[in-house]
């Protein structure tokens, strides 16, 4: 399992430099909102490229 929190980014040229999933313009606001009131796994229904460890690294920096 590859736990690394370095997958969640900032870039100010993406999402006005809130942090990101690495390679995504998903925010890690947007999936903090999700997880509020879903379960990871509803998360990754409705973002499929995101992995279960990305959404972990999120957790974990936030």
């Amino acid at each position: 399992m590859d736990n690394r929190i370095d997958r969640i980014v900032t870039d100010p040229d993406i999402c006005n430099g809130k942090p990101t999933v690495e390679g995504t313009r998903i925010t890690a606001q947007t999936i903090l909102g999700y997880l509020a009131s879903d379960t990871a796994h509803e998360v990754s229904e409705q973002y499929p490229s995101l992995s279960a460890d990305e959404i972990r690294a999120v957790l974990r920096v936030c």
